[in-house]
């Protein structure tokens, strides 16, 4: 993980002399008071992060390892990841990864970075069994891969109609080992899926183009616009999951997706006119709306 040595600016730590910084504490002040000269929240926590990274520790130890050496390569490979921080591009993307359900996830610029506000869409998916499962807009497969993972007798599609997206959701269901039971296909929603499953997921583009300029710097430029925003009203996306919904679930089925806080009420008249019973919505961890719920009637097919 250790860079060749940089050309440093004048204003980064130099490690000459006797009093020169010489162990991961100093350079975790040094690390924190250059984070904190841009727009960062938590510029010591991110420190901690980055430096834990560069060192191959986890970041919950490196509280015992503050008095070892710090080499200067490691205190300049970890500055330049500073300095990408600074100018907004995501912890996720400089380190590589985004932990999500307790497993850890390749994640760039090609996918939407998972958000803990996800979880609860797992956690109403492992409410009822499943055997057979669609992942509609994969993205970098972290749910597919999750509810697999967690259900080790279920298989399950993931369709995205980005086939950069694909790609990761490839590596991440091979680095959990689940490629002999996780399929990806290139798809537009249900347009190339035959088929019926226990259990239709999906976070789709849920963000009205009109609330796209509120969004964080480094969301806007660094995560695919595409997954981000329907380009209209927020709800089109939801539009073609529900009336889809009734021709790709058997009965008895369940339909889950994630929703913006503010768009609960939209996504229930959708799936009830889509002809789906017992349609609850499940508030996350803040008490915001995060997830509906429906199933299709037994009757229904």
């Amino acid at each position: 993980m250790r860079s060749p040595r940089m050309t440093r600016p004048a204003s980064w730590p130099t490690w000459t002399g006797k009093r020169a910084m010489r162990t991961i504490q100093d350079g975790l002040a040094a690390l924190a008071r250059d984070l904190s000269e841009g727009e960062i929240d938590s510029p010591a926590r991110e420190a901690r992060l980055l430096l834990a990274h560069q060192l191959g520790l986890d970041p919950s130890r490196l509280s015992l390892h503050l008095p070892d050496p710090l080499d200067a390569d490691d205190l300049a490979a970890t500055l330049d990841m500073c300095r990408r921080r600074r100018t907004g591009e995501p912890l996720s993307h400089i380190r590589g990864y985004r932990d999500f359900w307790g497993r850890r996830f390749s994640v760039d610029s090609r996918v939407l970075d998972p958000r803990p506000e996800t979880e609860e869409l797992i956690a109403e998916a492992l409410r009822a069994p499943f055997a057979r499962v669609l992942d509609l807009g994969t993205g970098s497969g972290c749910i597919l891969v999750t509810l697999l993972a967690e259900r080790v007798q279920a298989v399950g599609l993931g369709v995205d109609v980005s086939a950069d997206a694909l790609e990761l959701a490839r590596t991440n269901a091979q680095a959990h080992a689940l490629a002999p039971r996780f399929e990806l296909r290139l798809s537009d929603w249900y347009q190339d899926v035959d088929g019926r499953f226990d259990l239709i997921v999906s976070n789709p583009p849920y963000i009205a183009l009109s609330e796209m300029s509120g969004l964080q710097k480094e969301v806007l430029s660094h995560e695919p616009r595409i997954a981000l925003t329907d380009e209209g009203d927020g709800l089109a996306c939801y539009r073609k999951i529900a009336a889809g919904a009734p021709d790709h679930l058997v009965p008895g089925g369940r339909l889950i997706v994630e929703i913006g806080p503010s768009q609960g009420a939209c996504v229930v008249s959708l799936f009830e006119a889509a002809g789906l019973d017992d349609i609850a919505i499940r508030p996350d961890m803040d008490g915001r709306d995060r997830v509906v719920s429906a199933r299709l009637g037994v009757a229904k097919r």
